[in-house]
């Protein structure tokens, strides 16, 4: 049983370390495209659950390919494409809002997934299997089984709290669900 909460926690923190990642790089992608800080995502809190969600996949079912590397790209892509897919229509289809939309591109599906996109990810998750998930699966194995489920309930409540809250009053305007203003832009360039 200690064995299977101990796994269970890390994928938990890897979940949480994967959001916070795949927020880093939107925010910043952002800031370098737009010149201004969004938060961006459906939630509040510093993660996107999708880049959560995406990475724990890809660990779970895909690390045994590490020796076919070509393969394991299209699977992370496919993976990906799925999970960006299915959360784009949900939200959609609850909220009636585009947190993304890729409609403007080149070999896209309804706006939610798009092959440079797909492209990105199946790089970024290659770069997740060889070295970012290794380091970090060490990392959390070093740290004491007490703080490692302190850590996790901790992290677990402030983010269903976020949940809760965000799905009555979720993350939404300039730069989430619609484009950055060019007023707001003027004053960076």
């Amino acid at each position: 049983m200690e064995n299977k909460i101990k796994t269970i926690t890390e994928k938990i923190l890897l979940f949480f370390a994967f959001s916070m990642i795949g927020w880093t790089w939107e925010v910043l992608y952002h800031l370098a495209e737009d010149h201004v800080f969004v938060n961006r995502g459906f939630l509040y809190g510093p993660w996107l659950p999708i880049y959560g969600t995406g990475g724990v996949l890809i660990l779970i079912y895909l690390k045994r390919y590490l020796d076919r590397p070509v393969l394991l790209f299209f699977m992370i892509m496919g993976v990906c494409g799925v999970v960006e897919y299915v959360t784009g229509w949900f939200l959609e289809t609850v909220f009636h809002e585009k947190w993304w939309d890729y409609s403007e591109y080149i070999f896209q599906i309804k706006g939610r997934v798009c092959l440079i996109g797909l492209l990105v990810f199946g790089l970024g998750g290659l770069i997740l299997l060889y070295g970012i998930a290794p380091w970090m699966e060490r990392k959390i194995q070093q740290m004491k089984s007490h703080t490692r489920n302190i850590l996790c309930m901790a992290l677990l409540l402030i983010f269903i709290m976020d949940v809760l809250y965000s799905l009555r009053h979720p993350n939404q305007g300039e730069g989430i669900t619609r484009p950055v203003l060019m007023a707001m832009k003027v004053g960076f360039q």
